[in-house]
């Protein structure tokens, strides 16, 4: 996503001036090439030759110092940027910019922007809090401005509040957000996602592997798409993609069901990526079950197939499902596409290395219910929920138009 943009990191006399020498590493990492501009305080933090060797170029500092040869710093990286990114952001650059100060290189670079401009805040709560700052902020947002955080947590001054710079990650989230096309804003997308826990005794309980990136990643993806997102999770160990997505979190199948039901038809889409338990105890003890010489006997019963009844009250919901499987992937997948009454279903072969559950990358293979088949290769799970929204939107375009089946898959 950010691989070739030009990026300019303003970086302002913060305490949290540090940390935008990790965002550097992380836009650089993706690919884009990085311009630093800093004020004259920011200097006092951090050293210019920090950012000029993480970014391999020079670091612009003064207002009249030319940029390559003859061309001017100001204006010359202003035609060029793709995004301009100022990290932290004090409540005096805040304050200097809404009011069209421009009496420094960083000032009046911004004021000769044509394309996005995004401040991430930092600074001590009180200040954050401020009639003056927020007055400023809400001005700045009038014109078009765009803003990350701050985020809670301890200040540097000693108290706590909001106030801190926003993670790197969140920073880096909303810059990629910032370049996506928006094809699914208007749309109320349901996702569900990683296994559930079925109770044996208050101690155990049955489940499976899933870990939910890939439905986390599905949820990440259609937000930064513009679709309003809710995220149903069984258990997990991971963190809420992005702020902005409804998460509510359950422990069974039946608690999965529920929920399902209650939110299914206030959406458009519902993309069934949780890996939900077919069998539950037919009875949960209230006490632990006692190690004895002899054997155990677990009686199971079905737990309810969501999908299936999603299938037999779709209407026009557009309805995507998964398969993992070991074995017989397309002949389960399609089986399953049909029975389901889906538009479309991922399968993968679970056994495959880098595929399934607890990876970070993903093989699968996306049906349509005329039996088109489209194989990908091992790519990141974000890689692949990109692909099977893209799936989505042409869906979602059908719809709209009633047009016949895209041809395109």
């Amino acid at each position: 996503m950010l691989r070739n943009k030009e990026i300019i990191l303003g970086v302002t006399g913060g305490i949290a001036a540090y940390k935008a020498v990790e965002l550097l590493r992380e836009m650089v990492k993706r690919g884009a090439n990085v311009h630093v501009v800093m004020t004259k305080n920011a200097q006092q933090f951090v050293s210019p030759l920090t950012f000029e060797t993480l970014s391999g170029n020079p670091v612009l500092c003064e207002m009249f110092r030319l940029f390559r040869g003859s061309k001017i710093g100001h204006v010359t990286l202003a035609d060029i940027a793709d995004l301009m990114v100022i990290a932290p952001a004090t409540a005096n650059i805040l304050g200097k910019i809404a009011n069209g100060i421009a009496d420094d290189l960083l000032t009046t670079m911004v004021m000769a922007m044509k394309v996005p401009v995004l401040f991430a805040p930092s600074m001590n709560v009180n200040m954050w809090q401020s009639s003056f700052v927020q007055n400023n902020v809400e001005r700045l947002k009038a014109h078009g401005y765009q803003f990350i955080g701050p985020a809670e947590g301890d200040l540097a001054c000693g108290g706590a509040g909001r106030g801190r710079l926003a993670d790197i990650a969140e920073i880096i989230e909303k810059i990629e957000d910032i370049f996506t096309k928006k094809d699914l804003q208007g749309q109320r997308i349901l996702v569900t996602a990683g296994p559930t826990l079925e109770a044996i005794d208050p101690i155990r309980y049955i489940t499976n592997r899933s870990t939910g990136k890939m439905g986390f990643a599905l949820a990440k993806m259609a937000r930064r798409r513009g679709a309003e997102v809710t995220l149903i999770t069984g258990p997990n160990y991971l963190s809420l993609p992005r702020r902005d997505i409804q998460q509510i979190s359950v422990h069974s199948a039946q608690q999965m069901r529920d929920v399902v039901m209650e939110y299914y038809e206030d959406c458009h889409i519902v993309i069934m990526a949780a890996a939900v338990a077919d069998f539950r105890p037919q009875n949960t003890l209230q006490e632990k079950i006692k190690k004895t010489n002899g054997t155990y006997i677990l009686k199971l019963e079905k737990n309810p197939d969501i999908l299936k009844e999603l299938g037999e009250k779709k209407g026009e919901h557009i309805l995507v499902g998964f398969a993992a499987e070991t074995s017989e992937l397309m002949e389960n997948a399609g089986q399953k596409l049909k029975e389901k009454n889906l538009d479309i279903i991922v399968a993968n072969d679970v056994t495959q290395p880098g595929a399934g559950f607890g990876t970070d990358t993903n093989i699968v293979k996306i049906l349509d219910v005329r039996g088109r088949v489209r194989k990908l290769p091992l790519l990141s799970k974000d890689e692949v929920a990109n692909i099977i929204l893209d799936q989505v939107v042409k869906l979602v375009r059908k719809k709209q138009r009633n047009l016949p089946w895209p041809r395109n898959w």
